[in-house]
């Protein structure tokens, strides 16, 4: 069974004059407003805040994380976390061979691995603003936001990053980073929830970025070499 909703407790008051013999008494009328549903907020911001590892296409990649900051229109209380941007699919590899690979030592030769970005940032305005709370996911260890604008679809993922795939009919997506996993996230919304009462609405805001990353190079091993900006 659903949770009562939330009762905006202000009370309006009204004033009603009784019959034309009583015409010096006041009835007063006392109404409950409407029933007061909260707000969840997501900002992602265009700061960045770190990097993560994710495995894309089999390899292990380091990512940039930007902030991510949660709050609600009840409590105030406000939670900052990292979530990524950038959408990477291989393009090619290339190897820069040594001096000595002339003499067949290939050991020295280093390759680097050359990755398309496919950004998802607000078209014109600074900020864009997404209604997320209809589409949300919630099993055991993970929660997800999916939306969609303009024809693309976006999934916001908070949880293992082993065990995080993108469904085939999502193109682009981002994904919380947290010192467990994305439960840290997970609980934070769950608390809010459950303290608004009613489900909330759930707000997605993105921050448009100054600098937005068309290409990265990456080594061997997976750390970023090198960025091209758009």
């Amino acid at each position: 069974m659903s949770p009562l909703p939330e009762l905006n407790l202000n009370l309006g008051m009204s004033k009603e004059r009784g019959s034309e013999n009583d015409s010096q008494d006041e009835i007063i009328v006392r109404t409950d407003s409407a029933m007061k549903k909260h707000i969840i907020t997501l900002v992602i911001s265009d700061q960045e805040a770190g990097k993560i590892s994710l495995k894309i296409n089999d390899k292990e990649l380091e990512v940039p994380t930007y902030k991510l900051t949660v709050t609600d229109d009840k409590t105030g209380e406000t939670n900052a976390y990292q979530i990524t941007r950038d959408t990477l699919s291989f393009v090619t590899s290339k190897t820069k061979k040594s001096f000595l690979s002339f003499f067949g030592f290939k050991r020295f030769d280093t390759t680097s691995y050359l990755y398309e970005n496919i950004p998802f940032e607000p078209q014109v305005e600074y900020l864009e603003k997404f209604d997320i709370s209809r589409h949300r996911k919630l099993s055991q260890d993970a929660l997800t936001y999916e939306l969609s604008n303009g024809g693309q679809s976006v999934l916001l993922y908070a949880g293992d990053l082993n065990e995080f795939k993108l469904p085939k009919e999502i193109s682009q997506y981002f994904v919380v980073a947290d010192k467990d996993q994305g439960k840290s996230f997970i609980g934070d919304i769950l608390y809010r929830e459950k303290f608004l009462k009613l489900t909330p609405k759930v707000e997605l805001q993105i921050i448009k970025r100054k600098k937005i990353p068309k290409n990265f190079e990456y080594d061997y091993k997976g750390h970023i070499k090198k960025v091209i900006y758009l």
